[in-house]
């Protein structure tokens, strides 16, 4: 018979006509309807149908026409709201708001406490509402005559014996026993004496004693008799009393609902709930003053998380949007706006909230702004990328400059959430200029924040830019007087460990990390060890792979005689390499000296011999003595040529460390400032490299000191190299000479006598003490 009506139903619905199409079929106890969740064809919007069939239940035909008829008539926030009705030949049909049967959730026990008297509450003022201003009967107060709506809100039905009492005919007296289970939920003056008892006793004595069993259905779940309402099981206790006088057996004595709803209302009395107090100011929020908006916010954020969900989607979340627009709700209705729509769905989000978002993050209020900022995490998600990179974006910005610390502080860690739903060109272009600016903001917590955001975002950031930012940003934040600024750093540098390569990892930040070391602050002192040897290990494990030298193979057999001579492998102190080198220049020299290209060395000695015994050729010396005492004389070359026909220094310069030069402008520093001529390990310096290759080189000359430095040698080679020149002439050589000089005198000014005695080619006696530790006594 099910299936028949369901496929009579499906018929009728299908016909082009009938402007709904019927879904599913809910299931309902207890009534003479039928409950279908169904669509209007216009514009698709939810709704449900109850549906009776006239030939299965032509007896109960008066209650369904009963039913039709008083719900076009009743209008009341706690009554199912009806769409339309349709009446056929065969079938009845009432469309209401989209509901579901409040039985399904007492059968499950879903309902919470509140969330229980909070229904219970719309019952009662309900009938208070039928049972006074209406003056009329319901007569089936019950757990399947109550739905909850979309909102979840509970809805009174039901109305198929509703009568008004001022109705002689009323459906409720000739009817009232139709109704299904009737015998079960009668009150006990109704089974002694008929549906008449109405008449003698208070009109509100009958709906009275089905709230009493609807109050025992929804805290227990199942009601079988009369005889269970005298055990109060699992109702709470502030509401027992109250709820004993409903249904007991004296109907003159019982409580009204209206009575009922007043003693939950007294001060601590059961009815007074931060959720009843809400549905009663919901309605009223943009007309109460800043001090009533004030306690309902306060009351909102009071509520815990299993009030019902769909009544803040669908009620509560409307009115705080004309608050927070229209009518000056400020940051706290905003805030109570945000964590409601947290619990929207995404289409739900984009099709309610996501206009006003954007419209609120243009709006000049910076409490407006901040509130926004702050509750961005819970709303992100929701909100499309194109709408965040192109519009909300655009006004985040503007706070990265407000005058107000809290506004771009607020607007940095902002950063973090929006990162993800930013385009690339964003990120590396436009917020990291913001950024830049933040960092070196006067606000120490505005710079700590910036540091710490830029750690976590720089996975996001451009692969060609990123080491270079990040560095940049982390060794200055070290340099930062705030010690959580430094220690931001610190960690940044430890978390971004991986996107720095290991040459910038050994040139750039280990060198800034180590100041670090020595901080005043030992909270520092601690990271920064901490952080050092994170690099140091990955340095050295990149080091340990690396080849032993990039350099050819030493092909040449005295290659090992030079290296022994700077020092010895075998020795494993630090500085022996430097004592083995005094070693060697002491008692390892014999034979000549060759020229070297630094002309301010000492010449080596040779080995004692007469001055009368010409002084053994070298077919290899390259310079003659004659050209070796005249590089003695630093100014000859100019007395010459100008300095622009000397030839041009002829050497090869070592490349530059990329890597020094950036630890030199650390420091402040030019990384050459370090070398000079004085250094041991500056072999092959420019000017001496100059000075080799100014002159041609010459046959080898042999040259007899005897001990002291051989003048005349030395004039008869200028003589023959240089004519004199006329004696009228002689004076412009020095403006020091007197005028008086002979030709001859003027020529003594050039010979240099000190530079040629410091020639001392003797070996130094053993016991002799040269003086070089004087100045450690």
């Amino acid at each position: 018979m099910d299936f028949l009506k369901s496929a009579v139903a499906s018929a009728i619905a299908k016909s082009s006509s009938f402007p709904y199409t019927l879904g599913d079929r809910v299931d309902i106890s207890d009534s003479i309807w039928t409950l279908h969740n169904a669509t209007k064809r216009e514009d698709s919007s939810s709704c449900s149908i109850f549906t009776f069939e006239i030939a299965a239940n032509k007896s109960r035909l008066p209650l369904a026409k009963n039913a039709v008829r008083k719900s076009r008539t009743l209008r009341h926030p706690g009554v199912i709201k009806v769409l339309d009705t349709i009446e056929t030949e065969s079938t009845i049909y009432i469309v209401t708001e989209r509901v579901v049967p409040l039985s399904w959730h007492v059968k499950r026990r879903s309902l919470s406490e509140e969330t229980s008297k909070w229904g219970l509450y719309t019952v009662a003022s309900t009938l208070k509402f039928i049972n006074g201003d209406a003056s009329s009967v319901h007569g089936a107060v019950r757990a399947s005559s109550v739905f909850t709506s979309e909102s979840g809100e509970w809805k009174l039905g039901g109305f198929d014996i509703l009568s008004s009492m001022n109705d002689d005919q009323a459906v409720i007296y000739t009817y009232g026993s139709l109704v299904p289970d009737a015998a079960r939920y009668t009150p006990p003056e109704v089974v002694k004496g008929g549906w008449d008892a109405i008449k003698r006793n208070p009109l509100t004595a009958i709906d009275s004693y089905g709230l009493g069993i609807l109050i025992f259905e929804v805290f227990n779940g199942n009601f079988s008799g009369g005889d269970q309402l005298g055990k109060p099981t699992n109702i709470p206790p502030t509401m027992q009393q109250s709820y004993k006088r409903l249904h007991t057996a004296n109907p003159k004595i019982r409580l009204s609902p209206a009575h009922f709803v007043e003693q939950g209302k007294k001060t601590g009395g059961f009815f007074e709930t931060p959720l009843i107090r809400l549905t009663d100011d919901i309605d009223s929020l943009g007309l109460k003053s800043d001090a009533e908006r004030e306690e309902f916010l306060n009351e909102l954020d009071g509520l815990s998380e299993d009030f019902p969900e769909d009544f803040f989607k669908m009620k509560v979340l409307p009115e705080l949007l004309k608050s927070v627009e229209f009518g000056g709700g400020g940051p706290k209705v905003l805030s109570a706006l945000l964590k409601i729509g947290a619990k929207l769905s995404q289409d739900e989000f984009n099709a309610k909230l996501t206009p006003v978002v954007v419209r609120l993050f243009g709006n000049p209020d910076r409490a407006i702004r901040v509130c926004l900022l702050d509750h961005l995490p819970m709303m992100i998600d929701n909100l499309p990328q194109k709408i965040v990179n192109d519009k909300i974006f655009p006004q985040i910005t503007s706070g990265f400059t407000d005058v107000a610390p809290v506004v771009r502080e607020q607007t940095v860690k902002a950063v973090l959430p929006v990162i993800n739903k930013l385009s690339d060109r964003t990120i590396n272009g436009e917020l990291l200029r913001f950024l830049a600016r933040t960092a070196n903001d006067d606000q120490p917590g505005i710079r700590t924040n910036t540091t710490i955001c830029l750690g976590k975002i720089a996975k996001n950031l451009g692969q060609g830019s990123r080491s270079k930012v990040l560095i940049a940003a982390f060794t200055r934040a070290l340099r930062d007087p705030f010690v959580h600024a430094r220690n931001a750093g610190l960690l940044a540098l430890s978390a971004t460990m991986e996107c720095f390569t290991e040459d910038d990892c050994a040139t750039k930040v280990l060198p800034a990390i180590c100041p670090s070391l020595l901080d005043r602050e030992k909270l520092i002192r601690d990271q920064a060890n901490k952080t050092l040897d994170l690099y140091i290990q990955r340095v050295r494990k990149f080091g340990s792979n690396m080849p032993d030298t990039v350099l050819p193979a030493a092909t040449s057999p005295d290659a090992p005689k030079e290296t022994a001579r700077i020092g010895t492998s075998n020795d494993k102190s630090w500085a022996g390499w430097a004592i083995s080198s005094f070693t060697n220049k002491i008692t390892a020299a014999n034979g000549e000296i060759e020229p070297s290209a630094n002309t301010t060395k000492p010449v080596e000695a040779e080995p004692v011999r007469s001055a009368s015994v010409p002084r053994p050729t070298k077919p290899s010396s390259p310079v003659p003595s004659s050209q070796a005492k005249e590089k003695l004389r630093p100014t000859a070359q100019t007395l010459n040529r100008s300095l622009s026909e000397q030839p041009s220094p002829v050497h090869k310069e070592e490349p530059v460390d990329d890597g020094f030069d950036a630890w030199g402008a650390m420091d402040g520093e030019e990384g050459d400032d370090w070398q000079n001529d004085d250094d041991p390990f500056n072999v092959a310096s420019p000017s001496s490299s100059a000075a080799s290759t100014s002159k041609p080189k010459a046959a080898p000359a042999p040259y007899d000191d005897g001990g002291e430095p051989d003048f005349a040698g030395w004039l008869a080679a200028q003589s023959k190299a240089k004519k004199p020149l006329p004696r009228g002439l002689n004076k412009s050589h020095s403006t020091t000479i007197s005028r008086t000089s002979s030709p001859s005198s003027t020529a003594k000014p050039k010979v240099v006598a000190a530079p040629a005695k410091k020639i001392d080619t003797k070996p130094k006696d053993a016991d002799e003490d040269d003086g070089w530790g004087d100045a450690w006594d």
